[in-house]
Order: structure tokens, then sequence, then C-alpha cells
């Protein structure tokens, strides 16, 4: 008898169960801002990211001043003007381009000295050549200045040695390996789907708890004999469905439309995406039962996902790069073990003692999130 009751309250749970997860994909279907925050804007943010962003060397308009036209000067102008970086205008005066560098029309002043002449025997010191540049930008001064010093040494080895063996007793072979052309995009764009996954499951999961919160349907869903647990389960099951499709779509997408390289198994994708949801979907609950309200839960998703997952998860910049303060504080931030996991599946493949590591953290955090998730939706009217 004990054990007919028992099977009946667990079809009956089974079936609470449904209703609440059928309820909830109703809910997404039949609202607008759910399939826009988990359709239209990753796809915005992937297309931002794929054609927008660029952290790859570009063509740089430079001055280059030829103060006495003598054959080894030209040829060395000549040796920039063919340069795939940059974009040369020649002049024979520095003051020329003084005011087009202040203004921020050139990346730099490359300066050819009167006494340049083509190797040392003319000459017992240095043939200097000053690189002038703007230093308000440091990426482009610092761009100019290493091209420019290649430029120069390329120029010298072929043309300026005048006979002699310059060639250097050591020197250095270096291999690229799974990004050879260290093409940005390749990286940022996984980066970006992890950032979208972390908008999805985060703001979207925040908006809706709280949006039932407002409208007072979790009032009714509260009256009825909903466990807690079925209750946080019936809520999450559609998003983290939402959000792998999200993210399948990001991955057709980068792969198909932007060219990036997919070199793991889609094993590892869906393991990694999977474990880093249960974070994100249990912060957004917790956001969501903590406030109660909309524009409340927006904000703080915003501040406490989505701008971590940004800035402090060596996306943009890397961690090791960061005061120590800040690297501690990285450690709590779920995309930190995400982007590193989707950018090895993609350019350089399976690495499971890597993955395994994140996942085990993502999970640790995820049980810590849904703890307290479930301790604040208590099932009383608040």
């Amino acid at each position: 008898m004990s054990g007919a009751r028992t099977s009946t309250a667990r079809a009956e749970r089974l079936r609470r169960f449904a209703a609440l997860v059928r309820k909830e994909s109703y809910q997404i279907i039949r609202d607008p801002s759910s399939l826009l925050i988990a359709v239209v804007l990753p796809l915005l943010l992937l297309f931002l990211f794929g054609y927008a962003v660029s952290l790859d060397a570009t063509k740089t308009r430079v001055g280059v001043v030829i103060e006495q036209p003598t054959p080894a000067a030209r040829e060395l102008a000549a040796s920039f003007a063919a340069s795939r970086w940059f974009d040369v205008r020649l002049a024979t005066d520095r003051r020329a381009f003084d005011s087009d560098l202040v203004r921020g029309r050139i990346g730099g002043i490359i300066v050819i000295p009167a006494d340049f002449v083509a190797g040392p025997a003319r000459n017992s010191g240095s043939q200097p050549v000053q690189v002038i540049v703007d230093g308000t930008d440091p990426n482009t001064a610092s761009f100019v200045q290493n091209y420019s010093a290649g430029v120069v040494a390329t120029w010298a080895a072929i043309n300026g040695t005048q006979g002699q063996n310059l060639t250097p007793r050591i020197s250095a072979d270096a291999r690229v390996w799974f990004n050879p052309e260290l093409t940005s995009k390749y990286f940022l764009v996984p980066g970006a789907i992890a950032i979208v996954m972390t908008l999805v499951g985060t703001l979207l999961t925040a908006l809706v708890v709280a949006r039932e919160w407002e409208r007072g349907t979790m009032e009714a869903v509260m009256a009825t004999p909903v466990t807690a647990a079925e209750l946080l389960l019936g809520k999450v099951l559609p998003y983290f469905v939402l959000a792998l499709i999200a993210m399948s779509l990001c991955v057709a997408i980068a792969v198909g439309l932007f060219g990036v390289p997919f070199r793991g198994s889609l094993l590892a994708l869906y393991a990694l995406s999977a474990a880093f949801l249960v974070p994100a979907l249990g912060q957004g609950l917790l956001i969501s039962a903590a406030t109660k309200n909309q524009f409340l839960a927006s904000q703080l998703a915003l501040l406490s996902a989505f701008m971590p997952g940004f800035l402090l998860s060596g996306f943009l910049f890397e961690i090791e790069s960061m005061p120590k303060i800040i690297q501690w504080i990285t450690v709590i931030v779920p995309a930190r073990y995400l982007i590193p996991g989707f950018q090895t599946v993609f350019l350089a493949g399976d690495v499971w003692p890597l993955f395994l590591r994140n996942i085990g953290v993502l999970l640790l955090e995820g049980a810590i999130l849904f703890v307290f998730a479930a301790r604040n939706m208590k099932k009383r009217i608040a």
C-alpha cells in the first residue's frame, strides 16, 4: 500500500514538473523580449565582434622624411613604401608632418638623416633612423616603432652590408601553433559566444522571473503544491535549452560565416556550455529572487555577470597583467573558465585536463548559487 502511494506521489511530482516546464516554454514563445535577448542580441554581438572589433595590425599612415635624397635613403624609403603595414607619405622636412602627427592624421614620422649611407664603410658609427610617434595612443605607437625597426633591419640585411656578412650568430625561429596567422577574429569570436551565453543565461533568467513577481503570477504558482526544488528546476530547464540553442546557432555562424576553425569535438563544446549554464542560470535566479523587480534585476545582471565576464575573464585583457587583487577577484567569474575552454576547443582541439578542471569549478560555483537561490525562493508571499 505504501509502495503504491509512493508511486502515485512520484507520478504527481513528475506531472507538476512537466506542467511547470510546459508553462515556462509557452511563456518564452509568447514573450517577444525573451526571443529578442535569446536570438537577436546574441547575433548582434557576434557580428560586432566578428566584423567590427579587430586586434589585427592594419596599414598605418606614416610620414617618411628624406633629408638628403641619396640612393641609400631612397632605397630605404622605397622599402617603407613597399611594406604592407604602412601607407607612406614622403617629404624632405620633418616639419611637414608635425601638425599631422599632433592631429592624429598619421601614426608616426620616420626620419632618414642626411648622413645616412648604405653600410658601415663610410661611417664607423651606427646608422640611426629616427622614429617619432604619438604616445597618446600606445598601441599605434608600439606598432609603428616595432615594424619600422623591422623594415630597417630587413633593408640593412639585404642592401646595407656592402659585401660584409652581417648574419647574426644566434637567431630565433618563431613558430606559432593553432593560429599561425595570429588572426584576432579566431579568438575573439569564441570569446564572444561565451559572453552571449552569459547574457542569455543570467540576464534572461533574472528578467523573466522578476517579471512574474511584478505581475503576481509567481504568487499564483506558489499557491499550488509545487515544491521549491520543482519550481527552480521548472524555471531553469527551458532557459537551459534555449541557451544551448543560442550557443549552437552562434557556433554555426562562427564556423560557416566567419571561418573560425573548429578542431575539437561537439562533446567537449556542449560539456563546457552545460557546465557554464549552471552558475549562469543560478545567478539569474538568485538575482530575481532577491530583487523581484525587472529594472533592478537587469542592472544587477549586467553589473554582476556581463561586465565581469567582459572585463575580468581574459576575453580582451590578460588576467596575468592585472593587479593581484583583481586577479583574485577573477577566480569567482564563471566566464573565466568558459572562454579559455571555448578558445581551446575551436583552435587547439580537445584538451580534457583543462576542460575537466574548468567544468569542476563551474559546477561548484553553480551549486553554491543554486543553494542561495533556493533559500531566497521561499514558498511564501513576501
